[in-house]
């Protein structure tokens, strides 16, 4: 028996893996109706939080967020000790540190965990889930675990599954946010942004190219310099901006990217490689 707890769309669609999988599937959702649709397909609801965590040795979390956790586990009493609670609900490193330690605390092991696919895609091939935690916990629940997605984990530093869960969405919200703001830009002279779609999807789909030489120097903290120096590449990031006032569109976004070219001129890397806009990025920057 496996128990769920927290049934929006991400934790139903897992529930649904699980049954069809042959495992029997206790969930809890602060909405009770929630659990129709999910008990017709097999699974078992429990009355309370306390009687979800009891009915399993693994508690898999969907919630909205750590502090959902607390409120709901905290009405769980004595029932932790014993359990493995594996959190897949979405938040900082720092929090699932000390979620991880509250866990410990009344007994129980504890698991960090991102899906990084939405809920359609749970339990198929492209699905994949980061962990991090007790490798000992991970390696007992690993087969269950990769009936989600396939399980990446990340070592025994709780943190690291939340850091390249958000890590990842802030590539992917970024990127979103980007293309909205382009099609704004088409928008502005009256053009249909279907006839620039196909140009935007090239250019995304090519942007792995840069990726691999990028990391190197990130990680070496060497930024040669080429055609696409900084300074030119902040005259490019200027022109945007102008560009998008003309249009009388908003310009939080591209200003924000020309301050870290602004800032990577005045600390002194005009002349090396766009990648060097790390350096005013990173956290131990001076």
């Amino acid at each position: 028996m496996i128990t769920l707890i927290g049934l929006g769309p991400m934790g139903q669609a897992m529930v649904r893996v699980l049954l069809e999988n042959g495992h029997g599937v206790t969930v809890w959702n602060r909405t009770a109706a929630r659990a129709d649709g999910v008990m017709a397909a097999g699974a078992v609801r429990a009355e309370t939080p306390a009687d979800a965590v009891a009915a399993s040795e693994l508690v898999l979390l969907s919630l909205t967020d750590y502090a959902a956790m607390y409120d709901i586990l905290g009405r769980a009493g004595e029932t932790l000790a014993g359990k493995v609670i594996v959190n897949l609900s979405s938040d900082t490193p720092e929090k699932t540190r000390e979620a991880a330690d509250w866990v410990k605390a009344r007994g129980g092991q504890f698991l960090a965990g991102g899906v990084m696919v939405p809920a359609p895609m749970v339990g198929k091939e492209d699905a994949y889930v980061f962990y991090s935690g007790p490798t000992d916990v991970f390696d007992k629940y690993r087969d269950i675990l990769a009936l989600i997605g396939r399980p990446d984990f990340l070592g025994e530093d709780v943190r690291l599954a939340q850091l390249f869960y958000q890590a990842q969405l802030d590539i992917f919200l970024n990127s979103l946010s980007v293309f909205l703001h382009a099609s704004a830009l088409i928008r502005s002279a009256g053009v249909p942004v279907e006839k620039f779609l196909p140009y935007a999807k090239d250019l995304f789909a090519t942007m792995g190219f840069y990726l691999d030489a990028a990391a190197e120097q990130v990680e070496k903290g060497e930024h040669p310099g080429d055609e696409a120096d900084v300074t030119m590449m902040g005259a490019t990031a200027d022109h945007i901006v102008q560009a998008s006032r003309d249009a009388g569109i908003d310009v939080v976004l591209p200003e924000a990217i020309k301050s870290h070219y602004d800032r990577a001129i005045a600390a002194g890397h005009g002349r090396s490689s766009w990648t060097s806009l790390f350096e005013v990025i990173k956290a131990d920057r001076k």
